[in-house]
């Protein structure tokens, strides 16, 4: 992997939740409780692929960020998680890339216990879940929505 690479990769992923997060708190503080939802992923908390190091790396960061700013705002109300999807179908899946034929759907859909990937309103049913009042106890979580990809061995 390039260097150029690397840091663009931990630029677009980590850097920007550090940036997202440092915007965000002062209108929490001001308010007195809010809840932040970073996107990690589970490739760098319970599944390593090969040749995706940097990716990883960024996601792993992303939890540490996440774990540090729940406990250090915590006390002022602010809950802070990260929700870890599995594959989501959108139009910038690598199913839908073009030239992707059945087979790399078949095999993503193989990576999941469910078999299947996710539907975009089931991640943002996730999100809407931690943020929600539902989660009032659930900061510094890294909540897996992911399809069970991370037990799945099949």
């Amino acid at each position: 992997m390039a260097t150029d690479d690397w840091h663009e990769m931990i630029q677009t992923n980590l850097t920007s939740a550090f940036f997202g997060a440092k915007y965000q708190l002062p209108a929490m503080l001001a308010n007195g409780s809010g809840s932040m939802i970073l996107t990690s992923s589970f490739v760098g908390y319970s599944v390593g692929m090969p040749g995706m190091g940097a990716y990883a790396a960024s996601k792993a960061g992303m939890i540490g960020l996440m774990k540090s700013l729940a406990a250090e705002y915590g006390p002022q109300g602010i809950r802070v998680n990260a929700l870890l999807p599995g594959g989501t179908d959108t139009p910038a899946s690598i199913t839908n890339k073009p030239g992707a034929g059945p087979e790399v759907e078949q095999f993503v859909n193989s990576l999941h216990a469910l078999k299947r990937m996710a539907k975009p309103s089931e991640m943002a049913q996730a999100a809407l879940f931690l943020a929600s009042d539902a989660a009032s106890f659930v900061t510094g979580v890294p909540f897996l929505a992911d399809g069970g990809v991370s037990i799945n061995r099949t």
